[in-house]
């Protein structure tokens, strides 16, 4: 069923095509201006907390035969994207790098998928709209939710209410690609803790954290898609929830935390829509493996990097994240969420985190 906000996406979509055919009128040549996407081009928005572009930008042009593939192939997105709204019907990004392969102009079809994925991206940033309202939807993330929520989400079959531990089974509520087709009910919830490892996940449902702290799991599924970071946002808005982030000690998993916290380089545009910049994060500290002499693995040059470079992450620029991250160095280790195991199956829910989220203040 088409709603208001297809035919305000379609709308902004064909805007777009009409400044390309208004720059033909002026006899200018077709261009389109977009934020530069790198890591120099990032900044703080002070008011919002969150990581976004900054001022510096790039121009794609039809004044090189490079630049002119780019635009036509924008164009020809956007037409299939207007054509998607209208017939009220939805694609996979993967399913568009196929598409394109019957476009009837060959120098419109995609190299990779790389490239339709940033398209899509830079239409998202000239156009003002998500892709989730052009109707493009990720391959399935899988992610999920487990605790004591009760919502209505919109479905093609019509509205259906869901309480996310009575009627789900052990593997929780599948989050959906749209989460804001989702009306938040009732909750009894006291806090969220999103959950890097599916392994973790299961152990925190089987010993019944979400039921004895009145924590609603989120199963991140290692870098948290989109969905799952909108939908963590609404409920910390919405609800008042307080958000926690459980992940590994390796300097991958605390970039989990920093897209869940403050966004990413990539969705830089729309960090206020997607980061919650009050999440905390409650992960395996380098300083817990030395306290709880966990098992753990060496670093690798690629994990020793990766630290070096967070240590000037503008995300990272805290006394806590450098003490850290400079233990993590001196002592050459990395662990993960799973190594808790060591001092019993049942220590993550009875002990760790109960005492972390005391010394946080959740409780």
């Amino acid at each position: 069923m088409s709603t208001d906000t297809d035919a305000t996406a379609r709308a902004q979509l064909i805007d777009l095509a009409a400044q390309f055919y208004d720059q033909f009128e002026l006899g200018e040549i077709p261009h389109m201006e977009l934020p530069t996407r790198s890591k120099t081009n990032i900044e703080l928005d002070e008011e919002a907390n969150v990581w976004v572009y900054g001022d510096r930008t790039s121009t794609r042009s039809a004044n090189s035969v490079r630049g002119a593939r780019k635009l036509l192939k924008a164009v020809y997105t956007i037409e299939f994207l207007a054509d998607q709204l209208e017939q009220d019907r939805s694609s996979t990004l993967r399913e568009l790098y196929y598409l394109s392969e019957s476009w009837d102009n060959k120098e419109a079809q995609f190299n990779d998928q790389d490239e339709s994925n940033q398209l899509i991206e830079d239409l998202e940033i000239v156009s003002e709209v998500t892709r989730e309202d052009f109707h493009m939807r990720p391959e399935e993330s899988g992610a999920t939710i487990m605790g004591p929520l009760f919502l209505r989400e919109q479905t093609r079959r019509g509205d259906r209410e869901i309480h996310c531990q009575e009627d789900v089974g052990e593997g929780g509520y599948q989050i959906p690609n749209n989460p804001d087709t989702i009306e938040f009910l009732s909750s009894d919830a006291e806090f969220i803790l999103c959950v890097e490892t599916g392994g973790m996940r299961d152990r925190l449902v089987e010993n019944g954290f979400d039921d004895d702290y009145g924590a609603l799991v989120v199963h991140l599924k290692g870098q948290p898609a989109r969905a799952t970071r909108r939908i963590t946002k609404r409920l910390h808005d919405e609800l008042e929830l307080p958000v926690t982030v459980f992940t590994d000690a390796d300097p991958w998993s605390y970039r989990i935390f920093g897209s869940v916290a403050y966004g990413s380089i990539k969705s830089a545009h729309l960090s206020e829509y997607l980061a919650t910049p009050q999440a905390q994060f409650i992960g395996i500290q380098p300083s817990d493996i030395v306290e709880y002499d966990l098992p753990t693995d060496p670093l690798t040059d690629s994990d020793i990097n990766a630290l070096e470079n967070e240590l000037t992450d503008p995300r990272f620029q805290t006394d806590y994240w450098e003490e850290q991250i400079e233990l993590q160095l001196d002592i050459g280790k990395k662990a993960e969420q799973q190594a808790l195991a060591a001092r019993g199956l049942d220590f993550v829910t009875d002990t760790y985190l109960p005492e972390r989220l005391e010394e946080m203040g959740i409780f």
